[in-house]
């Protein structure tokens, strides 16, 4: 069992890189805030890159939002031209939602302006600081995946 001091160092490490990769985070959605989109409508154009066509409710549970907030978002996208709509093909009711050519152009410009801010960052470090980034994206990897949970 850990002893308390480790557990306190644990969670100062803790806190520091979610800190930390929170303002990575918000500075890469910040560059690729130029292409035009916000970060909740950018969610969605990646869901549906990601899995196909999807009904309102399954992007809404998706991406952990109401039914109603998620109609708005796809009502703005749609009318950007970014989504479309098509009937379910087994249910008559349901509305499928998938991307636009336009769609999949704004999705792959907003991934295009994050890489390009983050490879020129890294870029910018000597190779021991890269190599300490291989080792650390491993590691983060590593604990994304973790099982653990605090008892």
């Amino acid at each position: 069992m850990p002893s308390r001091r480790s557990l306190l160092a644990s969670e100062a490490q803790a806190a520091d890189l979610m800190q930390a990769v929170g303002v990575l985070l918000r500075r890469v959605r910040g560059e690729a805030g130029s292409v035009g989109l916000g970060w909740s409508l950018a969610a969605v154009l990646g869901r549906l890159d990601r899995t196909g066509p999807m009904t309102t409710a399954e992007l809404a549970r998706a991406e952990l939002v109401k039914p109603q907030s998620m109609g708005s978002f796809l009502a703005e996208l749609e009318q950007d031209g970014l989504v479309r709509r098509d009937p379910h093909p087994t249910d008559g009711r349901q509305i499928l939602f998938s991307l636009t050519e336009a769609g999949i152009q704004a999705r792959r410009q907003r991934q295009a302006a994050k890489l390009a801010w983050l490879s020129t960052a890294i870029a910018g470090c000597d190779a021991d600081e890269r190599r300490t980034l291989a080792d650390a994206i491993a590691l983060i990897q590593r604990l994304g995946q973790s099982q653990e949970s605090p008892r």
